[in-house]
């Protein structure tokens, strides 16, 4: 029976950890997001799942992520963001600008 190395066994719940993004929750519901303001670790990739609870769609949308995602009304959606330097990155609904807007807070 071969044996891995001791660093490789050590290295390896930091290898499911990396594999697997932390769930962030978001919702869209009366074409506001909540929570507004989003706390994520800096530098670490994380996934938004995105639950927009209007009848409508919704687009989630943020020019400095770099991220665009059109989710129907009753659906989910996952948005991976991240790693993030520390720093305040906005994001709105495309469709309901004036109320659907939120923040993603890197810490």
């Amino acid at each position: 029976m071969r044996r891995l190395p001791l660093l490789a066994l050590l290295c390896l719940p930091f290898a499911a950890a990396a594999a697997d993004p932390a769930e962030i929750p978001l919702t869209i519901r009366n074409h506001r997001f909540e929570p507004a303001e989003v706390r994520i670790p800096a530098g670490q990739k994380v996934r938004l799942v995105v639950h927009n609870q209007d009848g409508t769609p919704e687009e989630f949308e943020s020019h400095e992520l770099n991220r665009e995602k059109v989710i129907p009304g009753g659906a989910k959606a996952s948005i991976f963001i991240g790693p993030l330097q520390a720093g305040k990155y906005p994001f709105f609904g495309e469709f309901n600008e004036a109320t659907a807007r939120g923040v993603v807070i890197a810490e």
